[in-house]
C-alpha cells in the first residue's frame, strides 16, 4: 500500500465561521464522493491551508466534525503571492490506499476551479 495525496480547493464568499466548516465539510465530501474507496480510517493526514482573507475558524474543524477525529491534520495560511485567488480553502489529503497516482480523483469547486483547469474534468 501507498500513500498517495489527494488536493482539493474551493472557495468562500465571507469569512465567518459556519461559511468556512461547510465549504470545507463540502469539499472534503466531494473528495470522497470523487474516490468512493476513501475512507477516514485510510487518511494518514491532512493539510489545510487558507488564503490570508480567511482567519475566523480553522478547517480542520470540519474534518473533525466529520469524524476524522484520529487523522493528524494542520492548518497554515497561503503565501500571499499577488493576484492569487482570494478567499480559497485548499486541501492535500494524504491517503494509504492501493490506487495509482493517476487513478485519484482530485476536486476543485467554485472559484477554485481556476486554479487547475486540467484537474476539473478529469
Amino acid at each position: 500500500m501507498s500513500i498517495r495525496g489527494i488536493r482539493g480547493a474551493t472557495t468562500v464568499e465571507l469569512d465567518l465561521p459556519d461559511v468556512i466548516i461547510n465549504a470545507t465539510k463540502e469539499l472534503l465530501l466531494s473528495m470522497m464522493k470523487a474516490n468512493p474507496v476513501l475512507r477516514s480510517e485510510d487518511v494518514a493526514s491532512a493539510f489545510f491551508t487558507v488564503t490570508n482573507d480567511l482567519i475566523s475558524v480553522h478547517p480542520a474543524q470540519a474534518a473533525r466534525e466529520m469524524g476524522w477525529n484520529t487523522v493528524p491534520m494542520m492548518c497554515a495560511t497561503e503565501i500571499p503571492v499577488p493576484g492569487s485567488l482570494p478567499k480559497c480553502i485548499r486541501v492535500l489529503v494524504h491517503w494509504n490506499t492501493d490506487l495509482e497516482q493517476k487513478d485519484i480523483k482530485h476536486t476543485y469547486l467554485y472559484n477554485a476551479t481556476k486554479l487547475r483547469p486540467d484537474l476539473v474534468n478529469s
